[in-house]
């Protein structure tokens, strides 16, 4: 398993956008924020033990999202719906990174 990617790469991804996600859920919609739901999705799915700390819903939703499962994209059609789950998935790694939690450095 491979230890990328971890909190860091994801918080460097989020902060290419904007520098706290807490409110992108009433940002209109625009390219940036759909090619970055794209890519943490991307990342959700991939094997290293940082992805497997995070909560379970964060990768089945980015995992059905990219195999085409059509109520998952029904569901993430909505402009609102990408946003919140961006804005918790911010909100918890910064949560984590910052106070501690199930993740550590030593993936713990």
């Amino acid at each position: 398993m491979q230890s990328k990617p971890d909190s860091d790469d994801y918080l460097a991804l989020f902060g290419r956008y904007k520098e706290d996600f807490g409110d992108v859920y009433m940002d209109p919609e625009d390219e940036r924020f759909r090619l970055l739901f794209d890519q943490i999705c991307r990342m959700l799915t991939q094997p290293s033990p940082f992805n497997l700390s995070l909560p379970e819903q964060f990768r089945t939703t980015a995992s059905r999202y990219l195999a085409g499962d059509p109520h998952t994209l029904a569901h993430m059609k909505t402009i609102e719906n990408r946003h919140f789950m961006l804005s918790d998935l911010f909100d918890y790694i910064h949560l984590v990174k910052t106070m501690g939690g199930s993740w550590d450095q030593r993936g713990r």
